[in-house]
């Protein structure tokens, strides 16, 4: 099977965008191959915290990023801005990357230098994160912790090395900005790529409120909140003065203690959602719609190719508040990949996929049209993209619903990885304990009791192997997600797969193992948007 050197892309916007990354690159520009720079900036950002840890542009920062190298420069350009959407049939205001949804591909090969201009027409601070990426702390994107918020108006240069290959995920890093449509996909090819196939599927899926109906996910937050129309339901209205500060240091709405249904939208708060594989609550945000590839289900994209060619499909769950249980109707799906590190090849026909989880697959297309459904887990609705390999022009029903989705699915604790990215059995250096902890009725989502401060810090060493237990002691479950590195999922006999995002069921705990290879300060924290945004964060620090 030959290996394909350019991929054949699902959507035009992504392979326009991956031609003008091309003509923008400045391969033959040497001084832009000197390594690591400061840039948009004219003096070293030290966060709010105790001194003796590691900031952000320390020396050990850069020299770590010397370490990867310096390759070609790929050069690429994203405005925040209010842009009109259309999702397929219906049209929608919100704020996305250069007004589409999802944003433009950005796709680099392992080794080059990704420098990103993020230019910010919105009326508030944005940031650019970059999720799953070993990259240079100052170029993490947590407004605060790694770098003041870039102002309206203002512009920001993300500048880095981007060293393993992978499926990633570019997405704004303040307040509720990723329930909007300020997210990416983002590719590192691996110039010696191990798998053989004909083509590729990129498929980005996503739960969607905002500009429906009114609502936004600010407000959606707000229902949320004490005082809000989930405490209302519970007889748990707080009355004035329990309103809290956004972790972000923002004012927030929730400390408005009076609402309203045209102040508030209409309301989105989920309630009695249950799923058996998540242990119990799928959510508490009903959500009007879910998308694939920025469309509805009543008009999804269609995906082509010839019977017999074997694809890989990149899923990528871009949603802030939903898992996507995932199947390809008549087609056995073997997973080559999650977060984007190779695993021990394993059939299944499902897949649960965590907010801001990622896995790549491979498939051998039958011939005829199928549907890929992305299940909201818990929840009512779907989203829906097409795989077609005939000439026919029926499309598989809105409400399709593939047998494989009722089968086997293998959870990411039954990944093993592959043996090129396999952690040794080092015995761990250091032991870190952090309690997950919180309740829907008070939504006071935080680690050991305490809410998100910048000033946090859990301390580590450069060169120790850490083992961090999670223990969930709320009744949700949780993606949980460290910027900066990968972990190994720990197993009773062998350590796991490695990622960077994992579910944490309720009441139960989770053992992960890491190397702290990369100097600075790195936030621990829910992706579940509205978790993490109530407080679910917190700080990993190196000591000098």
């Amino acid at each position: 099977m030959q290996k394909p050197s350019r991929r054949t892309l699902l959507l035009a916007p992504f392979a326009a965008a991956g031609a003008e990354l091309l003509a923008a690159c400045s391969d033959s520009d040497s001084s832009s191959r000197s390594g690591p720079q400061h840039t948009a900036r004219t003096a070293a950002f030290v966060p709010q915290g105790p001194k003796g840890f590691v900031n952000p542009s320390d020396p050990e920062v850069l020299a770590t990023e010397r370490k990867r190298g310096s390759g070609p420069v790929r050069m690429v350009t994203f405005t925040a801005a209010e842009s009109l959407l259309d999702l397929g049939g219906q049209s929608v205001h919100s704020w996305a990357y250069n007004e589409s949804v999802p944003g433009p591909l950005v796709r680099v090969t392992a080794g080059d230098v990704l420098s990103l201009t993020l230019s910010n027409r919105l009326t508030e601070k944005t940031t650019l994160h970059a999720h799953g990426v070993r990259l240079r702390c100052d170029m993490d994107g947590v407004p605060d912790l790694t770098q003041p918020g870039i102002a309206p108006g203002t512009d920001f240069v993300y500048r880095f090395v981007a060293a393993h290959p992978g499926t990633y995920l570019l997405h704004s890093h303040v307040d509720m900005q990723p329930d909007r449509a300020l997210y990416a996909p983002f590719i590192v090819d691996d110039p010696k790529e191990p798998l053989a196939y004909d083509k590729e599927w990129i498929v980005v899926l996503d739960d969607w409120v905002d500009g429906i109906e009114g609502s936004t996910p600010d407000k959606v937050l707000d229902q949320l909140k004490p005082g809000g129309s989930m405490a209302m339901h519970m007889g748990m209205g707080m009355g004035p003065g329990h309103g809290s500060p956004s972790p972000h240091g923002s004012a927030s709405a929730s400390a408005t203690p009076s609402r309203s249904s045209k102040q508030t939208g209409p309301d989105r708060v989920l309630r009695d959602s249950h799923s058996r594989m998540l242990h119990g609550e799928g959510g508490n945000v009903a959500y009007p719609h879910y998308l694939a590839n920025g469309r509805l289900r009543t008009d999804p994209s269609v995906f082509r190719c010839r019977p017999g060619d074997r694809v890989r499909i990149r899923i990528i769950n871009a949603g802030s508040e939903t898992a996507f249980r995932v199947a390809l109707g008549d087609h056995a799906m073997t997973v080559t990949h999650t977060d984007g590190y190779p695993v021990q090849h394993k059939r299944t026909d499902a897949l649960l996929v965590g907010m801001a989880e990622r896995y790549d697959v491979l498939i051998t297309a039958k011939d005829g049209v199928f549907p890929l459904v992305a299940l909201a887990e818990g929840k009512k609705g779907k989203a829906l993209a097409v795989l077609r390999t005939d000439k026919g022009r029926n499309l598989p029903a809105p409400d399709v619903r593939p047998d494989e989705l009722d089968r086997e699915v293998v959870p990411a604790r039954r990944l093993l990885p592959a043996e090129s990215v396999a952690m040794d059995d080092r015995v761990p250096d250091r032991d870190l304990r952090i309690r997950i902890t919180g309740t829907m009725q008070k939504y006071d989502w935080g680690f050991d009791h305490k809410p998100y401060d910048v000033r946090q810090r859990h301390a580590v060493r450069a060169g120790e192997r850490v083992r961090l237990t999670l223990i969930n002691a709320t009744d949700m479950w949780h993606p949980m997600h460290l910027h900066g590195h990968t972990f190994s999922v720990t197993g009773l006999n062998s350590a796991g797969a490695r990622k960077d995002t994992t579910i944490v069921l309720p009441h139960r705990k989770l053992v992960l193992d890491f190397d702290a290879d990369n100097p600075g300060l790195w936030m621990l924290h829910c992706h579940n948007q509205y978790h993490s945004e109530s407080g679910m964060m917190t700080v990993l620090g190196y000591k000098k």
